[in-house]
């Protein structure tokens, strides 16, 4: 993220422990709102407040601003991952309504070699394997959300389909 304010700024330990405790309660309020869910509402929260401290921003003005779209931005990816997993959960369940036992015996195989090779890739292989085909991210949006180039990702993208199509085909 940019930031467009000539005005210089340092995010010192306490302005940040001024703004947690000024903000946290709102913002906090603001996902529960949105979600229903205390505990997911609190988890948002605090991962907003430690996007802003990583940050170190440069500048204090429209931080309240700053705060609801960086929570707002991280619920919308959590309902997003939630909402694969739910459709994830009923396509199986489908499925395993119309399988024979041995059918079902090689999927629950191939499933356990999938998580396994899983686990075996590298981590920034791993990571965008999964924002891709878990998350339903295109390469463009992976590539802005790691700070890559397309290339790297496409890249990355090749060498683990490779590497799954290998382990899955043993």
């Amino acid at each position: 993220m940019r930031c467009l304010y000539k005005t210089e700024f340092v995010l010192t330990k306490e302005a940040f422990k001024n703004l947690f405790d000024q903000y946290f309660d709102t913002v906090r309020n603001y996902i529960f709102y949105r979600s229903g869910d205390v505990e997911l509402a609190t988890d948002i929260a605090q991962d907003t407040f430690m996007k802003i401290w990583e940050k170190k921003l440069k500048s204090s003005k429209n931080i309240k601003g700053l705060l609801f779209k960086i929570a707002g931005d991280l619920f919308i990816n959590q309902y997003r991952k939630h909402q694969t997993a739910i459709k994830f959960n009923k396509s199986v369940t489908v499925q395993q309504e119309e399988v024979s036992p041995e059918e079902d015996y090689i999927f629950q195989e191939l499933k356990i070699k999938y998580e396994q090779a899983l686990t075996f890739l590298p981590e920034n292989q791993r990571i965008v394997f999964l924002l891709s085909r878990v998350d339903g991210l295109k390469y463009r949006e992976i590539a802005e959300h790691l700070n890559i180039s397309i290339k790297t990702v496409e890249k990355r993208m090749s060498k683990t389909l490779a590497y799954m199509k290998h382990v899955l085909k043993q």
